[in-house]
């Protein structure tokens, strides 16, 4: 557990890179965990693999498990679907990764390191892949990645908390409010996979760029709400290339307990996915189970299926390069 004192504390373990907890303060004081974590340490392997989990190599999915990197074609490890999602089947949220702490005047926390050899799951080079967490003064935790190869491969790495911010175990997020700093969004098929150019978000269920209860989203009529299990599971255009600084992507807010997160990147893009498919087969820490919406996956990325969609911003990273990625949760408190 790191943080200062009287401030928000986090707990991160070393099995997948894993934020397992955040205790932030609500409007009256009062802290909560808001960051949902199986109770039975076994099912992190298992049905809660990528909870609060670093995922990669390639987080999302890749169409057919299909990756040509310089006119060679590799076949990766996929799922049951067919496809390649978060890596592989034994991707990094899978991984046992080495840490040290961190302290600094300003930011505490742990930097977690992993090798990844050439083929793994299927991809190209050795990576190396360095993730730090932090929390400062002022309640933002941040995640800086960083990852070298020694041969030509994709790098698309990600944080795959759910959140709550009434607190884990309390229901579910309808009644969150959500605002993402987009025009567009991506289209998927029945396995979930980009089909098609990105569309505006206008008119659709997806518009919102002024800030929508979730519930009141979910109540328009959309197909694609219903291929992802009755709710979001897409992606976000935020911008046509990466930002070399974080800047503004989204903000959820919950009215209960007047916890706001905003959330800046430099990622061009962030996946939204609202615990659609959660089915209360997961207990939580607190002792009750997740079931649908129990939490909001809010993970800034690349798009995805991006190495087989050539207009999208590429993931591709070369021997000398140095892959670099920041996202900055800041938490605070409304009085409304």
């Amino acid at each position: 557990m790191f943080g200062f004192p009287g401030r928000a504390r986090a707990e991160v373990h070393t099995l997948g890179a894993r934020l397992h907890s955040l205790l932030v303060p609500d409007r009256w004081g009062r802290f909560a965990d808001v960051v949902l974590a199986a109770r039975d340490a076994r099912t992190v392997r298992g049905p809660a693999t990528y909870f609060g989990a670093t995922v990669g190599r390639y987080a999302n999915r890749i169409a057919d498990g299909r990756l040509e990197v310089d006119g060679v074609v590799h076949r990766l490890a996929t799922q049951e679907t067919g496809h390649t999602l978060h890596g592989g089947p034994d991707g990094f949220d899978r991984r046992l990764w080495r840490a040290e702490p961190v302290h600094g005047d300003d930011r505490t926390g742990v930097r977690l390191f992993l090798r990844s050899p050439a083929g793994d799951q299927g991809f190209p080079g050795a990576l190396d892949v360095r993730v730090t967490c932090t929390l400062d003064r002022d309640d933002a935790l941040t995640f800086e990645y960083r990852a070298v190869s020694d041969a030509a491969t994709v790098v698309n790495l990600t944080n795959h908390a759910y959140w709550n911010l009434d607190g884990e175990g309390s229901g579910d997020v309808l009644g969150h409010h959500l605002r993402v700093e987009a025009e567009r969004w991506t289209p998927v098929d029945s396995a979930l996979i980009p089909r098609g150019p990105h569309r505006p978000v206008d008119g659709t269920p997806f518009d919102l760029r002024r800030s929508r209860r979730l519930s009141e989203a979910f109540a328009q009529e959309d197909g694609q709400l219903r291929l992802s299990g009755g709710g979001f599971d897409h992606n976000w255009v935020l911008a046509d290339t990466p930002s070399a600084h974080p800047r503004a992507a989204a903000v959820l807010y919950a009215p209960l307990s007047g916890r706001r997160m905003e959330v800046r990147t430099t990622e061009p893009g962030i996946q939204v996915y609202t615990g659609n498919l959660l089915d209360g087969g997961i207990t939580g820490k607190s002792g009750r189970p997740y079931g649908p919406h129990a939490g909001v996956a809010l993970e800034t990325q690349h798009f995805p299926d991006s190495p087989n969609r050539p207009d999208d911003p590429s993931t591709l990273l070369r021997p000398g390069e140095v892959h670099r990625s920041t996202t900055v949760l800041r938490f605070s408190v409304t009085e409304e």
